[in-house]
């Protein structure tokens, strides 16, 4: 590394990776930032559909200091837009890097921490906000984030290309940091790769996927379980996508399609899903070359990744944020007794299970009771699955359980996000959390995650297959989404 004098007078720090020289700025506390380094080719024309193929190399100094273009994406829609910060930068080049260095010179070995973004696999980026390094660089860490292709051009499965090309650019991503991570300051022998939704299930996949063995050496899975989905209803997703767009499902006939079209197309197909509900979406498939096996069955067989710790952890309230802002909240409600009935069905729960969790959440409406049995499905009973399946290497749980200050959200869904980057002062970050965020415990959550990528130990007891898990923050709310006097472990 070397830190040259600018034309303006300030000294900033350069790095020579793989393909080039980078440029990046001095950010706070004297660590380092660097900006939109290419890991892979553009994915446009030939490549749009293709497996991540390598980055050009370039001539002289290339300027980093601003992130790259994002991934090409649909908009959340109006309720979640308000909430969720998702910046557009547009341009070609959008797999990309993100690097946040205390000690950007090769030799200092620090121990590194791989972000990946959530979206339900069909929006989000590294460039929001939220997930500013600054904190983790402070702390002795380098951060890196990274963009994937999403929704179609990255899970749209076709007869004529490779399956699971978003995994197959987070792959190119961490061969990207093991590569170079070093000369930024890194170790790529004490790598941590966490995710939040979409990323959490991402991890769980790379976890298990053989072309990411030795990549890295912790995990963190924010509110996200290994899944697959099935493979011929992503299949039907692009069949209907061409059917609007009246052209073959194949790889090479969206190829030819204007992006414009097909996002549009990808926007019209998934008005239908939902977390909570299912229905058409885009992400990982078993593949042979990608991900051979259902990754939770994988993992749970202790096939992949015996030694390597696993954070694992979800908020009180997740089904909140699918819920509330769009009033179904209050439509489960009116449905009474038959949305408890339909949720239980769903998440395969029995009437006792029902009535333990009556007895916990004693002032719980329909909703609230839904909701929670529907979040047992989808995180809970598979990420303790996975915690009491583990091996050589221990596993700890978590919950989040402070209630946003955003009328109804409670402890939902990404609402932790702020708190493990240590971001509560980005203006994006009150979108979803409110005006009045407790310091203290984004100083506690985050220095659990540092902690965990130093030491593989974030601080409390590893999960022994009983008992509660690690609670961040407080309190219980009751089925209005009110907070009550007293905290109940849930069954």
């Amino acid at each position: 590394m070397s830190a040259e004098g600018a034309a303006d007078g300030r000294r900033r720090p350069r790095v020579r990776t793989a393909a080039g020289v980078v440029e990046g700025r001095t950010g706070p506390g004297g660590t380092a930032v660097f900006l939109g380094i290419p890991y892979a080719a553009p994915p446009v024309g030939a490549l749009r559909f293709a497996a991540p193929a390598p980055p050009a190399a370039w001539d002289g100094v290339r300027d980093a200091a601003a992130y790259g273009p994002t991934a090409p994406k649909v908009p959340y829609a109006d309720p979640f837009a308000a909430l969720l910060p998702d910046p557009v930068i547009p341009g070609d080049d959008c797999l990309n890097v993100n690097v946040w260095t205390p000690d950007p010179a090769p030799g200092a070995r620090l121990p590194v921490m791989v972000w990946i973004h959530g979206g339900a696999h069909t929006r989000g980026s590294s460039a929001v906000p939220v997930y500013d390094g600054s904190a983790f660089a402070r702390d002795g860490v380098v951060l890196v984030s990274f963009n994937f292709r999403l929704g179609v051009l990255g899970y749209g499965l076709f007869p004529d290309a490779p399956a699971n090309r978003g995994l197959l650019d987070q792959i190119a991503a961490l061969e990207w940091v093991r590569d170079n991570i070093g000369a930024f300051g890194g170790d790529p022998g004490r790598v941590t790769v966490f995710g939040e939704s979409a990323g959490a299930i991402s991890t769980g996949a790379l976890l298990a996927v053989p072309r990411a063995a030795g990549l890295f050496t912790r995990a963190v899975l924010q509110s996200g379980a290994p899944e697959v989905l099935p493979r011929p209803g992503v299949r039907a997703m692009v069949r209907r996508m061409a059917s609007l767009l009246k052209v073959a499902a194949t790889a090479a006939a969206f190829t030819a399609t204007a992006l414009p079209d097909l996002l549009a197309a990808q926007a019209a197909v998934l008005r239908r899903s939902g977390p909570l509900v299912g229905g058409p979406a885009f992400g990982l498939v078993t593949d042979p070359d990608t991900v051979p096996a259902d990754p939770l069955d994988t993992l749970c067989a202790q096939a992949a990744s015996a030694e390597v710790p696993l954070l694992l952890g979800w908020t009180r309230d997740e089904y909140r944020l699918w819920l509330a802002p769009t009033g179904g909240m209050r439509l489960l409600d009116r449905l009474g007794p038959l949305a408890v009935a339909l949720a239980r069905a769903r998440s395969g729960k029995d009437r006792a299970a029902v009535r333990a969790l009556r007895a916990a959440l004693p002032a719980a409406g329909p909703a609230e009771l839904a909701g929670q049995l529907l979040t047992d499905r989808l995180l809970r009973d598979p990420l303790r699955r996975l915690a009491g399946a583990r091996r050589a290497a221990p596993s700890f749980l978590y919950e989040f359980a402070w209630p946003s200050g955003v009328a109804g959200l409670g402890s939902c869904h990404a609402l932790e996000l702020g708190f493990v980057f240590d971001t509560l002062a980005v203006p994006e970050a009150a979108w979803l959390a409110g005006p009045h965020t407790p310091q203290a415990l984004a100083d506690e959550m985050h220095a659990a995650w540092v902690r965990f990528a130093v030491t593989g130990d974030p601080g409390w007891a590893a999960w022994n297959g009983d008992g509660p898990p690690k609670v961040f923050g407080g309190p219980e709310l009751d089925g209005a989404g009110e907070p009550v006097v007293t905290r109940r472990a849930l069954p």
